[in-house]
This record gives C-alpha cells, sequence and structure tokens, in this order.
C-alpha cells in the first residue's frame, strides 16, 4: 500500500477493534437490574459508552441506593469477562486494516483504551490481533487520568518515540474522540450504524477530522491524507 503520513497509528479498543459494547452492556444491564435498577441494554450502552462504570458509579448510586465497592466492580468484571471469552468478535474488517498498517508503520501501531488491561489484551488475543499490539498495550486504568483526557495517548506516543501531532487516532466514542484531539493528534471517527457507536454528528462536534463506516476503508483513507 502507498506510505501513511503520520509517524503511528493508535487505536481505540472497545467498538473499535472488537465488537464487545453490546456484550458488556448486557451484562451490565443485569447486574444493575440485580441492585433494583431496571434498565435496558439499549440504555445502558446510550449511558456508558466511552466511559467506565466507576467513573459512573454516583449515576449507580442515585438509582440504586447500592455504594458500588471493589468487590462489585471485581464480579462485574468476572461476568463481562466470561461472556466476552464465549461470544467476542472482531469488528468487520479491523484485523486486516491492523496488519495493513502494521506493515505500512513498520509496527508503529498501539491500542491506547480506556479498559482494563486484562480485558484489553483478552479480546486481542480472542481476535488474533495482539502480536500486531504486543508491547504497545496502553490501559487508561494504568494512567493519573482516563479519557476524556488525553494521557493514555500521550503515553501511547511517547512510548513510540512520536510527536502526538504526528499520530492518527482512530475513535468510536466522543468520550475518546476527546481525548484524541486534546492529544494533539487527527482524530478519525468509526460510526456504522449501531447503538455501539458515537454518532457522526457527536464525533464531528467532538472534533473528529474524518468519520467512516466500514474498518476496511481505514488504511486507504490514511494513505490519502494530506501529511500531517
Amino acid at each position: 500500500m502507498p506510505s501513511i503520513p503520520f509517524d503511528a497509528v493508535l487505536f481505540d479498543c472497545d467498538g473499535v477493534l472488537v465488537d464487545s459494547e453490546l456484550i458488556t452492556n448486557r451484562v451490565l444491564s443485569e447486574m444493575l437490574g440485580e441492585l433494583g435498577w431496571q434498565v435496558s441494554v439499549e440504555e445502558t450502552t446510550r449511558i456508558f459508552i466511552g466511559k467506565t462504570v466507576r467513573d459512573e458509579a454516583p449515576l449507580i448510586e442515585a438509582n440504586t441506593g447500592f455504594a458500588i465497592t471493589d468487590a462489585w466492580l471485581t464480579q462485574f468484571r468476572e461476568r463481562r469477562n466470561a461472556a466476552l471469552e464465549r461470544e467476542l468478535v472482531e469488528i468487520s474488517g479491523a484485523a486486516a486494516a491492523v496488519r495493513s498498517l502494521y506493515e505500512a508503520l513498520d509496527g508503529r501501531i498501539a491500542v491506547a483504551s480506556g479498559a482494563d488491561r486484562y480485558k484489553v489484551e483478552m479480546q486481542l488475543k480472542k481476535t488474533g490481533m495482539f502480536e500486531c499490539f504486543a508491547g504497545r498495550i496502553f490501559s487508561g486504568h494504568e494512567m493519573p487520568r482516563s479519557k476524556p483526557h488525553p494521557d493514555v495517548y500521550l503515553a501511547a506516543a511517547q512510548a513510540l518515540g512520536v510527536d502526538p501531532k504526528r499520530c492518527a487516532i482512530v475513535e468510536d466514542t466522543v468520550t475518546g474522540a476527546t481525548a484524541g484531539v486534546a492529544a494533539g493528534a487527527t482524530v478519525f471517527g468509526y460510526s456504522p450504524a449501531g447503538l455501539s457507536h458515537s454518532s457522526p454528528e457527536g464525533l464531528r462536534e467532538a472534533g473528529v477530522a474524518k468519520v467512516f463506516e466500514k474498518m476496511e476503508h481505514l488504511p486507504a483513507m490514511l494513505a490519502q491524507w494530506p501529511s500531517a
């Protein structure tokens, strides 16, 4: 493929590389129901997309009277991970796009996710993309601040030895796009039809440079982009 006019490409994980959001939000909906908050999968997806459950703990307590504890979060992650292990698939076209960009950029790609490291690595292994990102996986849980702050993207760029302004970032939520824009990168918004991603309008308002709908279009779209 033609050369890429960026020094590195940084990917979000959930909703960009793996089709995990509806699985995760189904488990969350079930567990919130057990606490007395009857909320649909569609509604949990709308509320929690791009955010961590811990960040929304005050909202959960307001609707359930239950203060989220570390033990409850551990149980949520265990149930979520079991469901992902059974059901997870890649976002259509993601693995091929990742491999193409990995080759074009001599390995200068990374994952910068708001999720915990175990989840990110498990999902990449299950979908066959882990080898392209091994040693270049960054979790917002390990940063001073998670998305929408830029910390995880800044850490990824620093580890790759590149200027964030010379990076392309691939995101699918307003929260993540806000983080990428704050990092100074050029952000591309993945927004196919469905509940699991922020709308094209929301992504544009967050400052993405371009919205696209098919992951298989990503390598050519980046190759054709004006020099970063």
